[in-house]
């Protein structure tokens, strides 16, 4: 669907999607056009040329919120997922008191355990995980006993970036609110293969990354309930989160912009804008429904790999191993046959210790790949069975 629009493409067997996605020409583009075109400073300059830089940077801000079905005072633009997370764990931090417990999952990314961590470490939180099934989902039994008065919040992956479960988090939703907490989810998976609505998922706050979703590196989005961001301090200091500063004060912007310190990623935004725009001209359910066929047509190939996650309630990305082959071996020789996989833990070293795993082999798909992909993968593990026989 839609290759011939990844000039990068022509070059490479590209099932790396789930570390970045592949930037299609008119992302490219457009950030060729800032540069060219409109490259000022937002917010500041009464020129004609910063007038449009920012004009044309706060209209992403409704481009998202419109994708997400939230409002564009609820946008914050961070510099990805991990700064995501990492704001909202030092601004709800503030809240909380030794003794509040915090409930994360055993398969999250390391972005949504360790500031976590850090957090138990200075106020004295306790942190709870989730555990899996069998068959690889999170046991939502174990979770109704886990989350109760004492948990403040839940902060669950929405889709596993080395499972490919796609978690119940209004289920979740439904369970944390009870007790009056509040669920951050992270999205960073998710963005790119689903239809994504906030107030659908019942979740206080969601991140993502823009370059998991077709757009450029070191741009990201924090969605939060205006309300609660209302409420909440400042994750950084200085430049356009101020209104006013005395020698001894300060006061803060608005909202989304007591969030956003500093000189923002400009063409990151304008760039991430006009990706979300392409993904909305070919239709999510358009590229749900064909990777859904790219997850059948791998399901029914597999024969000496064995799949890391679950059958259904999936989503395009498949962890496996071949047994007594190390997952970088994997990962070269099929590099060799110019077929792009991952190999390693995936930022997900908790996960690997719970499965009695050191890493993993994972091909991960977007909107991009074809059956042709997959089926070079399978001439490449092919390869690699006979170089180890």
């Amino acid at each position: 669907m839609r290759k011939q629009d990844f000039p990068i493409l022509n070059n490479v067997v590209y099932l790396d999607s789930a570390a970045t996605t592949q930037k299609p020409q008119v992302v490219i583009d457009r950030l060729t056009k800032y540069y060219q075109e409109e490259n000022a400073n937002v917010h500041r300059g009464i020129y004609t040329l910063s007038q449009i830089a920012t004009m044309e940077y706060e209209k992403v801000r409704e481009i998202i919120a419109g994708f997400i079905g939230a409002k564009e005072k609820e946008i914050v633009f961070t510099k990805g997922t991990t700064e995501g997370l990492n704001l909202l764990a030092r601004s709800l931090g503030e809240t909380l008191q030794q003794g509040d417990e915090i409930v994360l999952t055993v398969m999250e990314h390391h972005a949504n355990i360790v500031p976590w961590q850090q957090l138990a470490k200075e106020r004295g939180v306790i942190l709870k995980f989730i555990p899996l099934t069998s068959d690889y989902n999170l046991d939502m039994k174990k979770a109704e006993e886990l989350i109760t008065e004492k948990t403040k919040i839940v902060s669950v992956v929405h889709m596993s970036n080395v499972l490919g479960t796609i978690n119940d988090v209004k289920k979740i939703a439904d369970m944390i609110h009870k007790k009056n907490g509040l669920l951050i989810v992270d999205g960073a998976q998710s963005i790119a293969h689903m239809p994504i609505n906030v107030h659908e998922l019942d979740c206080d706050f969601f991140v993502f990354s823009g370059h998991k979703v077709y757009g450029p590196t070191g741009i990201g989005v924090l969605y939060g309930r205006k309300e609660l961001l209302e409420g909440m301090k400042p994750y950084q200091y200085g430049g356009d989160m101020i209104r006013e500063v005395s020698l001894n004060e300060a006061s803060w912007n608005d909202l989304p912009w007591k969030f956003e310190a500093g000189t923002p990623n400009i063409s990151g935004v304008v760039g991430l804008g006009k990706a979300i725009e392409y993904v909305q001209s070919v239709g999510m359910e358009n590229i749900e429904k064909h990777e859904s066929e790219l997850i059948n047509y791998f399901m029914k190939k597999i024969e000496e790999i064995t799949i890391i996650g679950p059958e259904n309630n999936r989503g395009a990305v498949f962890s496996f191993i071949m047994e007594g082959i190390h997952p970088h071996d994997v990962s070269e020789i099929l590099n060799a046959s110019n077929v792009a996989v991952r190999g390693g833990h995936h930022c997900a070293m908790p996960l690997m210790k719970e499965l009695g795993l050191t890493g993993t082999t994972r091909a991960s798909f977007g909107m991009y790949n074809t059956t042709e992909d997959i089926d070079k993968l399978f001439e490449g593990l092919q390869k690699v069975t006979e170089v180890f026989k």
